[in-house]
């Protein structure tokens, strides 16, 4: 999932004087944030491959089998369709699923229907990331601190009440911001990462046949040779990949370079040894395929290992909570979610947001996951089934853009759209006997966000054509202003409207109840366009008509946080002037009523009621001062 650890940056890396520089650092930053989640598989993933749901025989030629799996997987999806092919999906520099999405819009060649089932997926896709969201800080932290009862037996029944101790401070941490911890995240993920290097490089020396494993012939002898159980073991090979949709997300943090560089130069060796070297330390001891992770290391390194670990996983966890809520102000942002409140934590870095609710809600459940599972073996069966499928949406959604944006010919895109859903759609199948047990938490927990997601997204669509069919052409307004003036007063009226057309009705509502107008009022609009980023230089329309009336549009990309009160010190450029202490903001608070007719069912529609007077005050999202701002109330039937 997207991190929000790290300001946005020019992901472009000049060439010249403190070129490399630059690229040393936003590549150390990169290690810290983008790599956590798959940087922290090796504690879980080779081991609940040989030793999970479907244990496997301790022979030769089925650890080969395994870790043959694993070096391609890697190679394959992370490599190939990630780094190499994915990384060029990219909504001018910003990466993800809803930014992927934003990309296909104008939805240019492509049916109405087909549109709307593109964006159904995405939506659903973006959904099923909050279930990882929930399940990565269980398993990440709960997997390191298993390490205690290896250690020490005696402190096994204390890794549940460490576990659950540790979320809850890293949780209430979040509402102080990130940007002090996010400054070591990068040096300590680089001590882990040669650790793991260390560790399974000393192991190879002891069996040095297994660096062999990396021939495909053993994985597809290991398939063939062990029928469905071998298919299914998969699902639990699919766990070292399971961080390959954050490395997508997090493009527009650090850019293509540094993310390609840290993975192939250090990343990449360091997994690839770190699972041969568990592969080479089974196969000598078979008796520690139950843990073999902290199994590499001297009895004297377990302990600080185990600390490691530790800040590795939280390391892990912070990117994934973050990444959600990046996604969900990106989600508030497009129009797919209600507003809820978002705390900024950094006055420096945009990107440091906080949001309370869903944070209450990530804890909530990650606490709930780890008391009801009990161990990370148990966790890794309810791992998997979620990111397998936002992958297979990937690459759905990637074959639309190949044909309708970039243009490739129908035999190349479905080629290679083709190749890669292959894979994917392996290890969606692999992990499919994983929802009895635990696969359907995250499937449900989606099912629900997507029934929210999409209610409010066709509530607001049916709510706009309600009120545009009531709507006056700004025209008639004005005529009728000029054969009926109102009384004038002095100051600025500023009405928030989400259409850039006709006469807002609470504009009307206020002149007839009201019988008196401002000598300055703005119709203003907050316009939320399909990029990441609108410059300033292009974020405002202005047009000016009779009467003292002005219609402003105010752009903004889905990264961004309108800031109405800027906005307006912005029009004086263009001659529009208005005083804060003489400006009054009019919002309408709409009272929905769910009727019987067209459009969506009626439960939806009392559900998109509930929603919209639950939903985030707009004075907070739009940064509007509070005590210059009357709501006008209006009956509007659904």
């Amino acid at each position: 999932m997207n991190s929000e650890n790290a300001p946005p940056v020019n992901t472009r890396i000049a060439a010249g004087k403190g070129a490399d520089s630059r690229l040393a650092s936003l590549s150390l930053a990169a290690l810290g944030i983008v790599f956590g989640d798959i940087g922290t598989s090796p504690l879980y993933a080779f081991r609940q491959s040989i030793h999970g749901e479907i244990p496997i025989m301790l022979t030769e030629s089925h650890i080969f089998g395994v870790l043959s799996l694993i070096f391609w997987a890697l190679i394959i999806v992370i490599s190939i369709k990630y780094l190499i092919f994915m990384l060029q999906a990219d909504n001018e520099g910003e990466g993800g699923i809803l930014a992927l999405l934003a990309l296909l819009r104008p939805w240019s060649d492509i049916s109405f229907r087909s549109r709307k089932i593109l964006m159904g997926l995405g939506m659903f896709g973006a959904a099923l990331l909050y279930g990882d969201g929930m399940i990565t800080p269980a398993i990440s932290v709960l997997s390191a601190i298993e390490g205690l009862g290896l250690a020490a037996p005696a402190l096994k029944p204390y890794v549940i009440p460490c576990t659950l101790v540790i979320l809850v401070l890293l949780f209430l941490f979040q509402k102080n911001g990130t940007a002090r911890i996010g400054m070591v995240f990068g040096p300590v993920m680089l001590v882990w990462f040669l650790v793991l290097a260390v560790l399974g490089l000393n192991s190879i020396i002891h069996y040095p046949a297994v660096v062999t494993a990396v021939n495909p012939l053993f994985a597809i002898d290991f398939l063939l040779g062990n029928g469905w159980d071998g298919f299914f073991v998969l699902g639990a090979v699919f766990l070292v990949v399971t961080g390959g949709e954050a490395l997508y997300a997090d493009m527009g943090h650090f850019g293509k370079q540094p993310i390609r560089l840290v993975w192939f130069v250090l990343v990449l060796p360091a997994l690839l040894l770190n699972y041969f070297g568990q592969g080479a330390l089974v196969l000598n001891h078979p008796q520690v395929a139950t843990e073999p992770f902290y199994s590499l290391a001297p009895a004297w390194a377990l302990y600080p290992l185990i600390a490691l670990a530790t800040l590795a996983t939280v390391i892990a966890s912070q990117a994934v909570i973050s990444g959600a809520f990046s996604l969900t102000h990106q989600a508030i942002q497009l129009g797919h979610c209600p507003r809820l409140t978002i705390v900024q934590t950094s006055s420096e870095m945009i990107g440091q947001i906080y949001i309370p609710l869903l944070n209450a809600c990530l804890l909530a459940s990650t606490l709930a996951l780890v008391v009801g599972f009990g161990s990370s073996a148990r966790l890794a069966s309810a791992y998997g089934v979620a990111v397998t499928t936002t992958m297979v949406i990937t690459t759905v959604l990637v074959f639309f853009l190949m044909r309708g944006r970039w243009g490739w010919r129908p035999l190349i895109a479905g080629t290679a759209a083709a190749g890669f859903l292959t894979i994917d759609l392996s290890f969606f199948a692999a992990n499919l006997d994983k929802i009895p047990q635990g696969g359907w938490i995250p499937l449900l927990v989606a099912g629900l966000i997507f029934i929210v997601l999409s209610t409010w997204r066709l509530g607001r669509a049916i709510l706009e054509y309600r009120l545009k069919k009531t709507m006056l052409p700004l025209d008639s307004f004005l005529d009728r202003l000029q054969e009926f003036p109102p009384q004038r007063v002095k100051g600025t009226a500023v009405f928030m409207t989400g259409r850039a057309e006709g006469t807002p009705a609470m504009l009307l509502h206020h002149l007839e109840h009201n019988q008196v107008l401002h000598q300055q009022v703005i119709l203003l609009t907050v316009a939320i366009r399909s990029v990441p980023r609108v410059p300033a230089a292009e974020r405002l329309e202005i047009g000016a008509y009779r009467h003292g009336l002005y219609r402003v549009i105010v752009c903004y990309g889905f990264m961004q946080s309108p800031n109405i009160p800027v906005a307006l010190r912005e029009c004086e450029r263009f001659g529009l002037k208005t005083d804060p202490q003489t400006t009054t903001f009019y919002l309408a608070r709409e009272t929905l009523i769910a009727s019987s007719s067209e459009g969506m069912a009626i439960w939806r529609k009392n559900l998109f009621a509930v929603l919209s007077r639950n939903s985030g005050r707009a004075t907070a999202f739009y940064s509007i001062p509070p005590e210059r701002v009357v709501e006008i109330g209006m009956q509007v039937e659904l």
